[in-house]
């Protein structure tokens, strides 16, 4: 790819044409942009009308696909002829096309505040084509890197490992608060594409080639993050290096998490985005905690969504750009084939968090949430983090502490009309994780006197002494409770 200095030039090229995410979307609309990211091109070629500047002419070689001349191509990015030799732009006999995409990109909030480009390969499925992806295809900014990105603990850190890099998206992110990052991947077309991602945006990344944790053997990361090729098809030989390996199943998920425990450095933490299987014998939370168990870390799995095997393989054959084609129906044929033989009967689709917290008896957390959750997700995984911390307290130190609910909970009343008293008491979350929690009387009580001014202790012996019961008692029934709500972030 480009050296420094001529990545650096063509960095300066995109700014001064205002090709930045902020600029074209202000120059698009709203309604263009969302259309480029449904990848259609209509509403992006009107909302340009006839216009012939160096914005609008990056935005219809790089988003849209057209040909320019080669005057208007130099116009907007300088010298072709290291762009040429690199494969970012082709010269053909109508002009100067596309070989790569470079995208506008930006994030901001929760410990973010990024501003640049992001390099991969052309979409191949642009305005309804049925083009097929190669084999080592680089993906872009899709919606599983997003969810990567924003599920992400931004706390910082010394050492971070991107593992299976592709475009270089995560490390983009994550050179914002860690002092070194290492971005590996399989497919050296891939490094080539992060290398440029990385050039273009000023940054150094120590960027590696090889399978799974084989480039960094020997090592710790105080943070790993990961969406690795977790998809899980037959071994018919045909596959997309970004999103299939060649293991069976989700083994290759599961190496991921259990290899993974041992390169995290004393409280590093790994973040994964990935799928398991189920099967008829073996239910996801059993899978997942064999998997789990001999790591010796604490976890938080959260399963996301469940599919059956025939939704699974549609939205796969469907990402492939196989719908419409003559290999659609066998290649559905052989998935089916292949999840029988397997026992496969549906595939849980998630997250899942390590923390080598150095626990003797580790904090171990799985269960199904396909309900709504509220952004910055990563600060919810941090705080469960704290608050599994805090939960681990002794009885006496968790009586003796005072706790605030946290004031972003909201208490709902559930009844029937007219009833005296409601049926039914919830304190749910307006954050993280959108948690909620069903309470009777005693628990209500408590948490509704958690203002920080009283231990927890003296506040179960005031609500005791209201409901005229034995404080004793009413502490050992709700110090467990009070554990699990400091452990999910309702109080701090």
């Amino acid at each position: 790819m480009l050296d420094r200095a001529q990545a650096s030039a063509l960095a300066d090229h995109l700014r001064s044409a205002g090709y930045t995410l902020e600029d074209v979307s202000d120059r698009l609309g709203s309604e263009a942009t969302d259309a480029l990211a449904r990848n259609t091109t209509v509403a992006a070629r009107d909302a340009l009308g006839g216009a012939d500047d160096p914005q609008a002419n990056l935005v219809r070689l790089f988003l849209l696909h057209d040909t320019l001349t080669p005057d208007a191509a130099g116009a907007a990015l300088g010298d072709l002829a290291p762009l040429e030799g690199t494969g970012i732009v082709a010269r053909t006999g109508d002009g100067v096309r596309a070989g790569l995409e470079i995208r506008p990109y930006a994030a901001a909030g929760a410990g973010v505040d990024f501003s640049g480009w992001i390099a991969n390969d052309l979409i191949p499925i642009l305005d309804g084509r049925l083009d097929r992806s190669r084999p080592d295809y680089v993906l872009g900014a899709s919606p599983a890197s997003t969810t990567l990105a924003q599920m992400t603990i931004r706390r910082p850190v010394g050492r971070a490992l991107d593992l299976g890099t592709g475009c270089g998206i995560q490390s983009l992110l994550l050179a914002g608060h860690a002092e070194h990052v290492v971005a590996t991947d399989l497919n050296p077309r891939a490094l080539r594409v992060a290398a440029l991602t990385a050039g273009l945006n000023g940054l150094d990344l120590d960027l590696r080639q090889g399978s799974l944790y084989e480039p960094v053997a020997g090592e710790e990361f105080d943070l790993v993050v990961t969406n690795p090729p977790y998809v899980m098809s037959p071994p018919t030989g045909e596959r997309l290096v970004y999103r299939e390996g060649v293991l069976p199943a989700d083994e290759l998920v599961r190496r991921v998490v259990v290899e993974g425990a041992s390169h995290l450095a004393p409280g590093g933490v790994l973040q994964v985005l990935g799928n398991w299987a189920t099967t008829d014998d073996e239910p996801w939370v059993d899978r997942l905690r064999d998997w789990i168990g001999p790591t010796g870390c604490d976890a938080l799995v959260l399963e996301r969504e469940h599919l059956d095997p025939y939704e699974y393989i549609e939205v796969w054959l469907n990402d492939a750009g196989l719908v419409g084609t003559d290999a659609y129906l066998p290649r559905y044929r052989a998935w089916v084939g292949y999840f029988d033989a397997l026992g496969i009967t549906g595939v849980g689709m998630g997250w899942i968090m390590l923390h080598r917290a150095g626990r003797p008896t580790p904090d171990v957390h799985m269960e199904e949430w396909p309900h709504a959750v509220h952004q910055p997700l990563g600060e919810a995984f941090e705080a469960h983090l704290a608050g599994v911390g805090l939960a681990g307290s002794s009885d006496a130190e968790l009586l003796g502490r005072a706790w605030r609910l946290d004031e972003r909970v909201d208490v709902e009343t559930l009844g029937r009309p007219g009833a005296e008293d409601p049926e039914h008491i919830v304190y749910r979350q307006r954050y993280g994780f959108g948690r909620a929690v069903e309470v009777d009387t005693a628990l209500g009580a408590v948490l509704g006197a958690c203002d920080g001014d009283l231990t927890a202790g003296q506040v179960i012996g005031a609500v005791a002494s209201i409901l005229d019961v034995d404080a004793d008692a009413l502490a050992a029934e709700i110090t467990p409770r009070l554990r699990r709500l400091v452990a999910e972030g309702y109080l701090a």
